[in-house]
């Protein structure tokens, strides 16, 4: 059994918050990361943990629109190039087997009701189509539009991805 990270990233900074939080998951489980462009249209069997992440835009998850715009200020720089987190979100079919969710975002360092959150949005389609949290949705914070990414961010993700790597394997060891 496996972890699968989705991230989705304009400017790299919600991918190396996606690579810090692989990084804490790693002693509980093997980990896969995949650009949401790359992503399986149905989890593979072998995914007990899937966590996905993405930038805030417009108070949520991407939308056409606000990725370019955010494709014309990254240029030849742009990650993710392809669909974003929301549209495959809303293709993912109801899991087949047991998965454990977890979703995260990034954002500006402001009140939540400022900035929304892409995390919480996500969060709320993988409950919708059947799979369970198994933490809250949280935010990892940049400086500016382009990043870089605040002070301490990676590690907290690390030590998030650690968390919820905890949470999974308790919820795996728990009988059903």
């Amino acid at each position: 059994m496996r972890a699968l990270i989705v991230y989705e990233s304009m400017f790299g900074n919600t991918e190396e918050i996606a690579r810090a939080v692989a990084k804490g998951l790693l002693p509980y489980l093997p980990v896969g990361l995949v650009e949401v462009g790359y992503a399986p249209r149905e989890l593979p069997d072998d995914v007990e943990l899937l966590v996905v992440g993405g930038p805030t835009h417009g108070f949520g998850m991407s939308r056409p629109g606000t990725r370019d715009t955010a494709a014309k200020q990254a240029g030849s720089s742009l990650v993710s190039r392809g669909q974003g987190l929301r549209e495959w979100l809303r293709l993912l079919p109801p899991p087949r087997h047991e998965v454990s969710v977890a979703a995260f975002d990034t954002r500006f360092d402001k009140p939540r009701w400022l900035t929304g959150s892409a995390a919480r949005g996500a969060a709320r389609v993988l409950q919708q189509h059947g799979y369970r949290l198994v933490s809250e949705p949280v935010s990892f914070y940049v400086s500016s539009t382009s990043g870089p990414l605040a002070e301490g961010q990676q590690e907290r993700a690390r030590d998030w991805g650690a968390a919820v790597g905890a949470a999974a394997a308790s919820r795996r060891r728990q009988p059903s």
